[in-house]
């Protein structure tokens, strides 16, 4: 079988967000990779020291109580049931975007309160 790079790109294109959240999930267990994007070393510059000022909060797990973990992140957010159920059934999820050091620990703790595992990004 020879690889056509052409007819998989128009696959792609047709299949939905699902499909193709199950194709990542797949090629990682296949071939024991991460689609995950590297993480940069800091290095010792002008800003090495500069503190943050915006975090993004990452639901990375959500843990055995899933219908807690919903609820946290309906109240954080705002969002309505499906939207709510749908980041935590896809993990790992963004739940709060460019928020101050507060706001994130704050979103952080309750998230790991009804058992989330959270990163600050």
């Amino acid at each position: 079988m020879a690889f056509d790079k052409d007819a998989i790109i128009a696959s792609l294109k047709e299949a939905s967000i699902s499909d193709l959240n199950d194709l990542v999930k797949a090629i990682e267990d296949e071939f024991d990779v991460s689609a995950a994007a590297p993480v940069a070393v800091a290095a010792g510059g002008d800003d090495a020291g500069a503190t943050k000022d915006s975090y993004d909060v990452e639901l990375t797990e959500s843990g055995d109580a899933k219908v807690k973990a919903i609820k946290a992140v309906r109240e954080i957010t705002g969002l309505g049931l499906k939207d709510a159920k749908g980041l935590v059934d896809n993990v790992p999820s963004v739940i709060k975007e460019g928020v101050t050091e507060d706001e994130a620990n704050d979103v952080k703790a309750k998230l790991e309160a009804v058992g989330g595992v959270v990163t600050l990004k």
